[in-house]
């Protein structure tokens, strides 16, 4: 009985802790999407309380002021194809590093992880030069070949340890079949990464946040991504903070979407991590 009381409790406890560090996870959340719905002089006045009466004014200066339905479809759509980029080129090399072995798969391991120790925008200006040689500057493209860059090293090393942990008989046995190596990887292997895919996908939205390169390497306005237009509403002497607020909680939405969907994934990929 005494063992029992003890589980209880303990869950209680665990429940207890997880639900404070939620809400203390979200509360910055929550306070922007009410402030939103707030006139200027309501924001600073009781920035803590509810909307009374609910003000539309923000929502409406960013859609008649700004671009910013198509700030959200550049944002998806250079979210989405890093995404895309980021998990097919990672699941490709992680197998050729987990399943091969030759001469230098060693130092190309090395190379990769050297990637995960030294960030990206230490590099801004030569990456800026390379862009403008190939003719992407002011393109989207070159937002999306510099994230999935960035991606890439941590995806391979997850990537890699999830094939190592798989048994090599199922490889074995398809190679015994007849199956070409592609259809090894996208068939037998890929199906298998789920948790890991999921946890290296949710890992790249974040570049959904990034501010440094959009402002570099975009000067179209139609070409901007989200956060880029949410500076628009910053201004030297003004700031409209309903509009701000208004267009960072259209930006949240889609995050939080993603993590839900993607969510029991990371979870089980951290998990398989933890326990290898």
């Amino acid at each position: 009985m005494t063992y029992y009381i003890r589980h209880i409790l303990a869950r209680i406890t665990t429940h207890v802790i997880l639900l404070a560090f939620s809400a203390l996870a979200l509360f910055p959340v929550i306070i922007v999407a009410m402030n939103s719905l707030k006139p200027r002089r309501e924001i600073f006045r009781s920035p803590y309380s509810l909307p009374n009466p609910i003000d539309w004014s923000g929502y409406d200066t960013v859609f008649q002021e700004s671009n910013f339905v198509r700030y959200f479809g550049n944002s998806i759509f250079v979210t989405g194809t890093t995404i895309v980029l980021v998990l097919l080129i990672s699941v490709m090399a992680a197998y050729a590093l987990a399943e091969y072995r030759f001469k230098f798969s060693s130092v190309i391991a090395l190379y990769f992880l050297a990637g995960i120790m030294i960030p990206l925008r230490l590099g801004t200006i030569s990456l800026l030069d390379t862009i403008k040689a190939m003719g992407l500057y002011d393109n989207l493209w070159a937002l999306i070949l510099i994230y999935t860059a960035m991606g890439l090293p941590v995806a391979i090393f997850i990537l890699t340890d999830f094939i190592k942990l798989l048994p090599h008989e199922l490889i074995d046995a398809a190679r015994v079949d007849g199956a070409s190596e592609l259809r090894i990887l996208f068939q037998i292997i890929a199906p298998l990464l789920r948790p890991a895919l999921g946890s290296v996908a949710v890992f790249n939205i974040l570049v959904w946040n990034d501010l440094w390169f959009p402002l570099i390497f975009i000067q179209t306005d139609k070409l901007q991504t989200v956060t880029l237009g949410v500076s628009k509403f910053v201004g030297q002497y003004k700031i409209n903070y309903s509009a701000m607020l208004a267009a960072l909680t259209m930006a949240i939405v889609p995050m939080l979407v993603m993590y839900i969907i993607f969510s029991r994934q990371l979870i089980r990929g951290l998990t398989a991590g933890v326990s290898k």
